[in-house]
């Protein structure tokens, strides 16, 4: 049977078409989150909006970029794609190079703006990692090279980032080949890990106290759980309307970036943050599709490793907003402000694209 003519061009325009959208509805929660800090910082209501509108337009550049590389090119030049993200993430640890805010040292002005190279290098291991675990790996060559990474990310320190690092190239190295009995080592080594970065660290332990019980302390370490968990009661089934949002009055932290969601189901309610969680999902059944139709054993592993990029930062964002998990920082892809995620999360969705074409 013949197939009707452009039809093999439907997906790649539809993952396209699925993150502009979603990033556009993001450029109006920000707008929304923001006008007040925007006003009160910059004297300038739309300065977010404005930032953010240019890393779309950037990111969809980015993206239709990527989309027309060859994977064959993506492929012979991996080494160096991951070697310059592994690069600037060193550089940031330097003092005078990399800027500190509240105690992190994770971004690096450039002048006309600011980059976080821990984002980039989500997209540089990705790619290179496909490559690496074409040929069969051991456990112990797996752990130590993602260990160098996750040494140097934490070292900024940057817990988010790093879990999804962790998680992605766990899920890339079983999907590669790897044993049962490997799998199980791996992750009785990630829960001592993570059980030991959470102990040496203070913070992170009233993380976890806060996680257990968010009544302690509600003006101290579960201040900010505590105004999650007000603005998505308040926002009930219909939501409280469109710029009507209490929480965006200084009382809930990160509103623009970690904590977007919250300021959306207050003002949108239950059915529309459903329905956004329902694009999401959306995108990312579209996103495996494209790994599961592909043969090229690199194509399958970056395709699947993206889907998976994807999967996970959604879910440990959604799930600390209800929560399930700890707050770890977390952006919503395509939604949260913030140029470096919006950038390289429209270059990974460029890349699925390339290999959807090819399909």
């Amino acid at each position: 049977m013949l197939r009707p003519k452009g039809n093999h061009n439907r997906l790649p325009l539809t993952l396209l078409l699925a993150g502009i959208l979603v990033a556009c509805f993001g450029l109006v929660a920000i707008y929304d989150a923001s006008v007040i800090d925007a006003f009160r910082t910059f004297g300038d209501k739309f300065h977010y909006v404005k930032q953010q509108a240019v890393w779309i337009c950037i990111g969809v550049v980015a993206a239709l970029v990527t989309s027309s590389f060859p994977t064959a090119f993506l492929k012979k030049y991996a080494h160096i794609f991951y070697g310059a993200t592994l690069f600037l993430v060193v550089i940031v640890l330097i003092p005078g190079i990399g800027s500190k805010y509240l105690g992190a040292r994770r971004w690096i002005d450039i002048g006309i703006t600011v980059i976080q190279p821990s984002e980039l290098l989500k997209i540089g291991l990705v790619i290179y990692l496909a490559k690496w675990l074409e040929t069969e790996r051991t456990l112990k060559q797996f752990l130590a090279f993602i260990g160098l990474n996750i040494v140097l990310v934490m070292l900024e320190p940057d817990l988010g980032t790093s879990i999804i690092i962790i998680g992605t190239s766990f899920m890339m190295y079983y999907l590669s080949g790897a044993k049962i009995k490997d799998i199980a080592t791996f992750c009785a080594v990630l829960l001592l890990a993570i059980s030991a970065l959470i102990l040496v660290s203070p913070y992170r332990v009233n993380r976890l106290k806060t996680f257990l019980d968010p009544t302690t302390d509600p003006l101290g370490s579960s201040y900010h759980i505590n105004q999650i968990l007000y603005g998505l009661g308040s926002g009930g089934l219909n939501g409280v309307g469109l710029g009507k949002s209490r929480q965006k009055y200084a009382y809930l932290p990160e509103a623009t970036t970690d904590s977007i969601f919250v300021i959306i189901a207050e003002e949108f309610g239950f059915i529309g943050s459903s329905l956004l969680i329902a694009v999401l999902v959306g995108l990312l059944l579209s996103s495996f599709k494209v790994a599961m139709n592909v043969n090229d054993k690199f194509d399958k592993l970056l395709a699947s490793s993206i889907s998976l990029l994807f999967l996970i930062q959604i879910f440990v964002n959604l799930s600390s907003m209800v929560a399930l998990v700890p707050l770890t920082g977390v952006p919503l892809p395509f939604i949260s402000y913030g140029g470096s995620s919006l950038v390289t999360n429209f270059i990974a969705l460029g890349l699925l694209i390339n290999i959807a074409k090819h399909t």
